[in-house]
């Protein structure tokens, strides 16, 4: 089945990455997969447009089926792949509910993340403002907040959506990991720090974790003083 499945991937992407965890839970390995560099604009070539008109990564097929938004990759693999590997939707209405919230409120923490991290990437530098990115550490600040006290409701070795590693959890804890590898005080916020050393290690994890993060065990410090 997995030979039937193509990925075409960036490292350090969290959206690739949820793709990938999934595949790794829902044992599909040997799947057939490219890793292209952001900085080589290799995610602009034809390869990816045959698949992926809007030029992103991820980029997913598998036989004829073409699935390139993370989200709806992972419910894709989750659905076709029920009864394979871990389920990962719960069938608890009580515990699926806060799966599917979680999940979403993750796209808010990506955004969050993405106007800090990635200001000087997206906003060209003439139009660059001390003002937007001080509003735009502040939004993440609350966020960060936000999930702090969701974590904390759950309690100690809780995942993000209750005691079962879930769907919520493939999607949001590549951008936990991105937080920490770009600083990130474990102390500041030393729930979403447990949370994180909680999960760095599941094998479907760390069989997927972005090869130049391993180059660069160090990380980055943009986030050190949030």
């Amino acid at each position: 089945m997995a030979k039937d499945m193509t990925l075409l991937w960036g490292s350090g992407s969290a959206p690739c990455w949820r793709v990938m965890i999934a595949l790794e839970e829902k044992n599909l390995q040997g799947y057939n997969h490219k890793l292209l560099s952001f900085d080589k604009m290799e995610h602009k070539s034809q390869e990816v447009l045959d698949i992926n008109p809007r030029g992103q990564l991820p980029s997913f097929k598998h036989g004829d089926n073409i699935v390139n938004e993370s989200y709806a990759a992972c419910f894709y693999l989750e659905s076709q792949f029920k009864s394979q590997g871990n389920r990962l939707i719960p069938d608890s209405p009580a515990e699926q509910a806060l799966t599917y919230q979680r999940m979403f409120e993750g796209l808010a923490l990506y955004e969050k993340v993405g106007g800090v991290i990635y200001y000087e990437y997206y906003v060209p530098e003439e139009e660059r403002h001390d003002s937007a990115l001080k509003r735009n550490k502040e939004a993440l600040v609350t966020e960060l907040k936000l999930w702090e006290g969701y974590l904390k409701k759950l309690g100690s070795g809780s995942f993000v959506a209750g005691k079962t590693f879930s769907l919520a959890d493939v999607t949001v804890f590549p951008t936990v990991a991105v937080l920490f590898q770009f600083g990130l005080s474990a102390e500041r916020y030393p729930v979403l720090g447990e949370y994180y050393a909680l999960l760095k290690d599941r094998p479907s994890i760390k069989a997927s974790w972005p090869p130049h993060w391993l180059e660069n065990t160090k990380g980055q410090d943009t986030l050190k003083e949030i």
